[in-house]
Formats: C-alpha cells, structure tokens, sequence
C-alpha cells in the first residue's frame, strides 16, 4: 500500500533533490504536464503510457488542478509529483527519470514583480531569482469592522468603504510609479495577501491588466506585508510543491 507525504522544496533543495534523482539508474518513468489539462485528459495521457497503471487518482487530481503544470517521476527508487514555481510547456514522457528540463526551469533567473496587500498594508517588489531588486512598503488607515447595528453602524461602513477606496487608490499610484521602469521585461507577476482586496486592486488599477498574461499563482497566506514578509515571499515563490509515495512498510 502506498503512502503519501507532502511538501516544499525551496529553489535550491529542490535542485539538490533533481541532482540525487539523476543519479538514479533505476528503470522509471518521468511525465511532463502542463496546466490547463481536465482530470479525464490527465488520465487519457497516462492511460495511453506504458508503466503508469500504478500511479494513483490523486497523482491525476493534483496534475490537473496545479497552474504551473506537474513533473511526474515514476519508479523504484521515486514515485513523485513535483508542482513547479513556473509553468510546464509542454507534455511529454520520457523513460527514465529525466530531471534536466525542470533543473532548467528553477535555474533561470527570471525577473518577477510582486504586489502583497492587506487592508492596511502593503509591500511592492521585483526580484531577479530571488534577489531583490527593488522593495518598499507602506500602510494606510482603515478602521476594523463595526459589531453594532443602526445608523452608526451605517455611517461607520461607509467611511470604511471610503477609506478602502482611498487606501487602493494610493497603492494603485505608488505600485505603478515603482514597477512601470520594469514592467516591459517582467517575466512574471505575483499577487499575495487578501484574496478579496487583491480583486479590489485589480478592479481599481488598469496599471495591472498588462500582467494578466504572466501571472503566477497567488500567494494567499501572507501576514500583513513588509519587508521581512516580501523577503519570505520571493523564497515561496520560488519553491515546489512535491507529493511524495512510499510503499508503506508496517503491517
């Protein structure tokens, strides 16, 4: 039976973890699929490769529903699902564990722009690999939720309201002044923070349409932005998500 652990690789671990993968002799299977593929087409694919029947539905769930596409390494010595930071052209299946082309893909220093926003706090950046080339952060007023009810309360929104708008509003103009100089040679961009006033940003900043063809996945997890946070997002960015299975040996 098999068993599956999940978890992160940073930049360099995960070429750490490639290196050893390569050295594997082992008869294996990798498998390279891009995003956008239906859960039935990630099958159909498999289906059609020999040596696949053992790989399990949550290998074909996780392939199908990550942006960035999967790297599937089959074999002995390694059954894995590696979600990279960046997309997977194309699909392909080769037999034996070929690591070179996602050793690849982690390699490039690509320059990335970076917008982390909260109600109340903000944080803009640009890294080439995972050096920062540019950061600066800011905060604004906006008042907590009202508990109470009547027109208070009715007030109280509506100054909220305007305090939001007016808080997107210079974020809008400070992020545009900091990122136009690099916006033509971004090779990526990331949202982090709130999911709803990352939309809110959008809506209100036409600055951000231009990127909407190099978006990585966002990063919803971030605390309040600053700089020590912006530093910790471009290590996530930049990390794999790996799923691991191991023949389970008790019993």
């Amino acid at each position: 039976m098999l068993t599956l652990k999940n978890y992160k690789l940073t930049r360099e671990k995960t070429g750490v973890f490639l290196q050893g993968l390569a050295n594997q002799k082992a008869d294996a299977l990798t498998v390279f699929l891009p995003s956008g593929m239906t859960t039935d087409e990630v099958a159909a694919f498999l289906q059609k490769t020999p040596k696949t029947e053992s790989i399990p539905y949550d290998a074909v769930r996780l392939a199908a529903t990550s942006l960035t596409g999967s790297v599937l390494f089959w074999g002995i010595s390694q059954k894995s699902i590696i979600l990279p930071p960046f997309p997977i052209r194309e699909k392909y299946v080769t037999g034996s564990y070929e690591t070179e082309p996602l050793f690849s893909l982690i390699s490039k220093d690509y320059t990335i722009g970076m917008v982390l926003v909260r109600l109340g706090h903000f944080s803009v950046g640009v890294c080439r690999g995972e050096k920062l080339l540019l950061h600066d952060s800011g905060t604004g007023l906006i008042h907590g939720r009202h508990r109470q009810g009547g027109s208070s309360a009715a007030r109280f929104q509506r100054r909220r309201k305007d305090q939001t708008h007016h808080f997107l509003e210079r974020v809008s103009e400070h992020l545009q002044e900091q990122l136009e100089p690099y916006a033509r040679t971004l090779d990526y961009f990331v949202f982090g923070g709130a999911r709803v006033t990352i939309l809110r940003l959008q809506k209100q900043c036409p600055f951000l349409a231009q990127f909407e063809n190099r978006l990585l996945p966002p990063l919803l997890e971030v605390p309040d932005p600053h700089f020590t946070v912006l530093e910790k997002a471009v290590t996530e960015i930049w990390s794999s998500k790996v799923t691991e299975w191991k023949e389970d040996s008790s019993g």
